[in-house]
C-alpha cells in the first residue's frame, strides 16, 4: 500500500498529519496548569497533574493499561496522598512511545523497558560529554591566555648548565 492508499485509509500519521492528541495533550495541560497555576505563567510539561483517567483518554490507552506499566516501571507516575497517580504531558508522550513501539514494531514489553532505559543513559551521557566538552573549551581558552602572556619568553631556556674546563 503507498502512502497515499494510507492517507485516503484514514491512517492520519502515513499523510504527515497529526491524529489531534498531540493538540489535545496540549490544551487539557495547559488548561489543568492554568487552573492550578498563576496565568500567564510558563506551562511545566514535566509536572504531575493529569489523573490516570485523562493520561488513559490522551495516550489512547485503557487506564488499567497505564497501571501495568507502572507496575512494570515503564512510566513513573507520582502519588497523591490519597495513592492516585498523576501524570505528567511528559509521560503522556512517552505512553504513547510505548504503543506506538509495542503495536507498530512489535516489540514487547521487555524490550521497550530495555530501549526506555538505554535511551535515559544516553540522555545522562550526553549531559555528561556536553559537561566535558565545556570543561575542555574552559581550559583550552585559558592555555591560549597564559601562552598570550608568556609572549616572546616561551622559547628561552632557563636550564643550569655547569661547565667545567680542560681538567690539567
Amino acid at each position: 500500500m503507498t502512502a497515499s492508499e494510507n492517507a485516503g485509509s484514514g491512517d492520519r500519521r502515513a499523510a504527515g498529519r497529526p491524529d489531534g492528541r498531540e493538540h489535545r495533550i496540549r490544551s487539557v495541560v495547559e488548561v489543568t496548569y492554568h487552573q492550578r497555576g498563576r496565568p500567564g505563567d510558563e506551562v511545566d510539561f514535566d509536572a504531575k497533574i493529569l489523573a490516570i483517567s485523562a493520561a488513559a483518554e490522551l495516550a489512547g490507552m485503557h487506564p488499567q493499561t497505564l497501571r501495568q506499566y507502572d507496575r512494570l516501571g515503564l512510566v513513573e507516575p507520582a502519588r497523591t496522598p490519597g495513592g492516585g497517580r498523576r501524570y505528567s504531558a511528559r509521560d503522556v508522550a512517552q505512553l504513547r512511545e510505548i504503543q506506538r513501539l509495542s503495536q507498530d514494531e512489535g516489540v514487547n514489553l521487555a524490550g521497550i523497558k530495555r530501549i526506555m532505559d538505554l535511551e535515559r543513559e544516553v540522555t545522562v551521557m550526553r549531559a555528561e560529554l556536553t559537561s566535558v566538552i565545556d570543561e575542555l573549551r574552559r581550559a583550552r581558552s585559558q592555555l591560549a591566555e597564559l601562552r598570550a602572556v608568556t609572549g616572546p619568553f616561551r622559547r628561552a631556556s632557563t636550564d643550569i648548565v655547569l661547565w667545567q674546563g680542560k681538567r690539567r
